[in-house]
């Protein structure tokens, strides 16, 4: 038996365990993710050995990670059966905060065949290994490497040294024994507890490939010949060896190896959510860029889809081991919908495993998600009309927004979105909106606002109407900040029909009009200047003969680049700043009302009657455009005293 040997770290070690004791790890319960994750990789080490060298198992074949606890000597261990380290690996591999007995282990492997990628293991063991310093004031870890008769001790307080001692180890492999920090009052921080750790387990290693076991203890009440329970009998104590990860990482497979009640089970493990998703994507990436990915899309949207809180769905995995939760970088926020997990051994962690790098490989794996999400989308809107309706019902605003922040895949988003329009009850696709458009027809338009039924009645889509010029209907809120992102599609741009000027005339209407159109202008120039003057700057910012008005006697009209009035409600209605915004006031030439205030101008000039007229037809544009007039109190006054005129006369 050797001599026990006392060392110092190598590098600043205290500064060090300092830095990820109190800093590197943001929840205490990471040390023991970090412990199976190195028993896992030491027996991939072990298992890839033993494909050259089979007798190197001997007759301990069966490769597992085994958790032990005592309550009464406050200690928690782990303990592998895999390759095992020798006295100078341990000096290595711990001796030094900067070692990787993994990466080395890999480098080794590279130089030797760079081919071969099946030892493409993660972690730093050291650093991983130092997170047990978070809940113990000392760790004892004994090893036995394979193909070797010698055991080593190895103990530390983490303190700036440590003690290496030959010792006795029946068993190959690893036991690494941590001596815990009195107990603190938080009960979901005592490693000791059967439940605590079973639950850290399944929450960062259920899906790590080898069996994670562990002795339970259970109270069995006695029972007689018949299997019935002896009434007054004391329960006995019985041990039982259970497993606690399930080891199943479905995302590993290939599709037709899973059962589609396995894929259900697991979206809702996932999600928290007791329905079925509505659509399921599998990936098995392989090549260059190799990853695993499974992502649902669900049938029904969270009570927080749209709260600032709202977070990305997917979960990264590095060869099945959990490292990060709602990984942003994984989705855009506008898939943020989509529930999943990405397992890939080419991402590139940092020293803690918790942050994810921005590297071109993450780039490329969100890319590439995002891909298959959209044309997955876009063959269910081709293929399965329904199911997609019911998935747009739920999900179609979130997907509106990437038309704003993913330029990238804004002709495939754009190709996605489904509109209500004037042609009929259906939804209808940009696209099929542009295969019914009249060969003369240039622009797509479109109108926003509150909902279908008040957008119909709108004296904006009169001439639309008249003419047969179909006009998507837009009643999403979220709509107005769409179709800025939206300028064109199909070379087509986007005309609103409640801005600037309305040109619905063939070059021959145009010509046949010309003379019409101003005698009209001259006939109504002096009624026009005189409601201009009436209503006053403060209110419109001009008033003209309309173009788009074939029933209705007026409406207001935004300029090309202003704010529409649904734009205003939204902001008024979320207490936001509205900026001054005044239209222009239309009027109906051929309205029979208007006709009638023309005359009587002609006749008898400016009066109190005309000044009436005036403001409430602009009142009647306000709220035929859905927003409220100025005076409510005012309006009903002007109108009942024409209603009494009205019965008087």
């Amino acid at each position: 038996m050797s001599k026990k040997e006392t060392m110092q770290f190598e590098t600043e070690i205290q500064q060090l365990l300092d830095l990820i004791i109190h800093s590197l790890y943001s929840h205490k319960e990471i040390f023991l993710r970090e412990l199976i994750s190195n028993a896992s990789d030491a027996m991939d080490k072990l298992k890839f050995k033993s494909q050259t060298d089979q007798a190197i198992l001997g007759d301990d074949a069966e490769l597992k990670i085994r958790i032990e606890t005592d309550e009464k000597e406050r200690t928690i261990t782990i303990f592998d059966n895999g390759i095992g380290m020798t006295h100078d690996e341990l000096i290595d591999n711990l001796g030094t905060i900067a070692k990787s007995g993994t990466k080395g282990f890999v480098e080794a492997l590279s130089a030797k065949d760079k081919s071969d990628s099946s030892m493409d293991l993660i972690g730093q063991f050291g650093v991983g290994f130092y997170s047990s310093f978070m809940v113990a004031e000392r760790v004892v870890l004994t090893s036995r490497a394979a193909e070797s008769d010698s055991a080593w001790r190895w103990e530390s307080k983490g303190d700036g040294s440590y003690t290496i001692e030959e010792c006795e180890q029946v068993e190959r492999g690893t036991k690494v024994t941590l001596y815990l920090h009195a107990a603190s009052e938080n009960e979901d921080q005592d490693y000791t507890k059967e439940w605590v750790v079973r639950s850290t387990v399944k929450k960062y290693s259920d899906f790590v490939t080898y069996p994670i076991e562990m002795d339970i203890e259970r109270q069995e009440t006695p029972k007689d010949d018949e299997g019935k329970p002896i009434e007054g009998a004391e329960p006995i104590k019985k041990i039982e060896t259970e497993i606690l990860n399930s080891m199943k990482p479905l995302w590993n497979k290939r599709k037709s190896e899973v059962e589609d009640n396995e894929y259900k089970e697991f979206y809702k493990h996932l999600a928290h959510d007791w329905t079925d998703p509505l659509d399921i994507i599998h990936l098995n990436a392989e090549g260059i860029l190799e990853y695993n990915a499974l992502m649902f899309i669900p049938g029904q949207a969270p009570f927080d889809l749209f709260t600032p809180e709202n977070k990305s769905g997917m979960q990264l995995y590095v060869r099945n081991i959990f490292i990060m939760d709602n990984c942003e970088e994984l989705l855009p926020v506008y898939l943020r919908f989509v529930k999943g997990v990405v397992d890939s051994a080419d991402i590139s962690l940092n020293v803690s495993r918790e942050i994810l790098q921005q590297d071109r490989i993450v780039g490329k794996i969100k890319k590439n998600l995002v891909k298959k999400v959209l044309e997955r989308l876009a063959t269910m809107l081709e293929k399965e009309r329904e199911t997609y309706i019911k998935f747009w019902s739920v999900f179609g605003q979130v997907v509106k927004e990437g038309l704003h922040s993913d330029f990238e895949n804004r002709e495939a988003i754009s190709d996605l979105l489904l509109c209500a329009s004037t042609a009929g009850d259906e939804l209808t696709t940009l696209q099929e909106y542009v295969d019914r458009m009249p060969a003369d027809q240039k622009e797509i338009y479109y109108i926003t606002g509150e909902d279908r039924d008040t957008l119909m009645a709108s004296p904006h889509l009169e001439v639309f109407k008249d003419k047969g010029f179909e006009v998507l209907l837009l009643t999403d809120p979220v709509d107005e900040w769409v179709i800025q992102g939206l300028n064109e599609y199909k070379e087509k741009s986007l005309k609103s029909v409640v801005k600037g000027d309305v040109d619905l005339q063939s070059e021959d209407e145009k010509k046949d009009s010309e003379e019409q159109v101003k005698k009209v202008a001259d006939e109504y120039s002096e009624l026009i200047k005189y409601i201009k003057t009436s209503l006053g700057e403060e209110k419109v910012a001009d008033v003209r003969i309309s173009q788009r008005l074939t029933g209705s006697p007026v409406c207001l009209v935004a300029g090309e680049h202003d704010m529409s009035a649904s734009m205003e409600r939204i902001l008024k209605a979320a207490n936001q700043p509205v900026p001054p915004n005044k239209r222009v006031l239309e009027i109906n030439a051929n309205h029979e009302l208007l006709l009638k205030m023309r005359e009587l101008f002609s006749n008898k000039g400016e009066s109190d009657l005309l000044k009436e007229f005036s403001e409430l037809l602009y009142d009647q544009a306000l709220l035929t455009e859905g927003s409220k007039v100025v005076s409510p109190e005012t309006f009903c006054n002007r109108l009942t005293s024409l209603m009494i005129k009205a019965v008087s006369a």
